[in-house]
């Protein structure tokens, strides 16, 4: 009978040019004042949508969303234009100093992939280090069992730039309470860090705890350019896990910007009103049998269009080839 099933899945693939599902995308991306103003832009709310629509999990930041209408609209968007996931969202309080400007942290997932098992609002009260970050981590745990790590928590950070070196550093004090409170090691630091160019000077890191522990591994390349001006070369935009495990369930050299001006084609001022800033991505390694259950499916149904079989039939048997392999 295994033997029967073997031929059936190499009869499936080889009737299906399948390259595999795609690996598991995460992405941080600083929005630039997303409020209502921008929302209402509809060209500009479109290359966003295709920016994000492209991220299992996205994080934005400078979300400045007073109406409470921004976002779901952008959620909305996105329903709309990826009609093959289901997108929501989870957003941290307004955080800032000055109540004269403030930004929120929002979080957009794709539903069938990954699911919010817990958020959790740093109270930066550290004894001796109060008030350490203008915009205190908003954290959230998923659960992605898609994925080689299958649960892994996100810590958000859009540093202040007049005072990055302490806050960079004060993130390793809120990793270490997450790593606490949630038993885990599973933990990536991403966003805004604005850790180059003038705001992060050489002389500093040094002092900084988040560069220096060697149990964490910075992903994006130094000199990877994070900004859209072209008068300006920055690795702003930062992505940082914890441990040899995430380390490992990282596709390598996945971690990039998305140079979305490129992409689309856009110049410079196009690109501007979406952003001044390019989203940073990485891809986290998917489960090799879960792999071939989708490309089962893609497979089945290329066949059932091919040779006349019915899809549903198609679908029984390549579910059957997919439960055998996974006994």
């Amino acid at each position: 009978m295994r033997s029967s099933s073997l031929l059936l899945l190499s009869f499936l693939l080889g009737m299906c040019d399948v390259q595999g599902a795609s690996d598991f995308r995460i992405c941080a991306f600083n929005l630039h004042h997303y409020g209502d103003s921008k929302s209402q832009n509809s060209i500009v709310m479109s290359i966003l949508t295709k920016i994000i629509a492209r991220c299992d999990v996205c994080l934005l930041m400078e979300v400045r969303d007073t109406k409470e209408k921004a976002v779901p609209l952008l959620i909305n968007s996105l329903n709309s234009y990826d009609t093959d996931h289901d997108y929501s969202s989870v957003s941290s309080g307004r955080l800032g100093r000055s109540a004269g400007y403030q930004e929120q942290y929002v979080f957009v997932y794709r539903t069938n992939t990954v699911t919010v098992t817990g958020q959790y609002q740093y109270p930066d009260d550290r004894p001796g280090d109060v008030d350490a970050f203008s915009r205190e981590p908003f954290v959230v745990r998923f659960k992605a069992p898609t994925t080689d790590i299958k649960e892994f928590v996100l810590i958000p950070q859009h540093t202040t730039p007049v005072n990055t070196t302490k806050e960079l550093d004060a993130l390793y004090d809120v990793l270490q309470d997450v790593r606490k409170m949630w038993k885990t090691e599973n933990v990536m630091l991403l966003g805004d860090f604005n850790a180059d160019c003038g705001y992060l000077a050489k002389k500093n890191k040094k002092n900084v705890r988040l560069i220096t522990e060697k149990n964490l591994t910075w992903l994006i390349p130094e000199n990877s350019d994070t900004t859209v001006r072209l008068s300006t070369s920055c690795t702003y935009d930062r992505i940082v896990v914890n441990g040899e495990k995430f380390a490992g369930a990282v596709v390598p050299s996945s971690a990039t910007p998305f140079n979305f001006q490129v992409e689309y084609q856009l110049t410079e001022e196009q690109a501007l009103e979406v952003s001044d800033h390019y989203p940073v991505e990485v891809l986290l390694k998917n489960s090799g049998l879960l792999k071939v259950g989708r490309m089962l499916g893609n497979a089945a149904f290329k066949v059932s269009s091919t040779v006349g079989i019915p899809l549903a039939l198609m679908f029984v048997l390549s579910s059957l080839v997919f439960q055998m392999l996974w006994s």
